[in-house]
């Protein structure tokens, strides 16, 4: 049988989970709708940030959030791989510009480990 410490934390990893896919989801969602015409992105962007608001509302039932860090000075102490930190030299000053997957935090810390793209700040 399973222990109930095991299970609360196979369920937050499952929370986790769908909170990313989620959040991925969106972004596109997001894309796609700004290629309609303004009445129809403005009804479909009402619907996307009911649906983002219901995410965060469960996250934080849960004592977690998401993070956005981007546009935000990269630091490599940050809680995101940077995919292209090679790209880039020791003396360049970098700023996030891309999220590809959301840093997940908890009440007690990092639950999960965010991706971003870098790029040169002022670029």
């Amino acid at each position: 049988m399973t222990e109930p410490s095991e299970m609360n934390a196979d369920m937050q990893q499952s929370l986790i989970c769908i909170v990313v896919e989620s959040w991925r989801f969106a972004r596109l969602f997001c894309r796609v709708v700004n290629r309609l015409d303004e009445i129809e992105r403005g009804r479909h962007i009402s619907q996307l940030r009911y649906f983002e608001r219901k995410i965060d509302e469960s996250l934080s039932s849960n004592g977690m959030k998401i993070v956005n860090v981007e546009g935000h000075p990269y630091d490599a102490g940050m809680a995101a791989a940077a995919l292209n930190l090679a790209d880039f030299g020791p003396d360049d000053v970098l700023v996030v510009d891309q999220m590809l997957e959301p840093i997940i935090m908890g009440s007690d810390g990092l639950l999960r480990q965010g991706t971003v793209m870098l790029r040169k700040a002022g670029a």
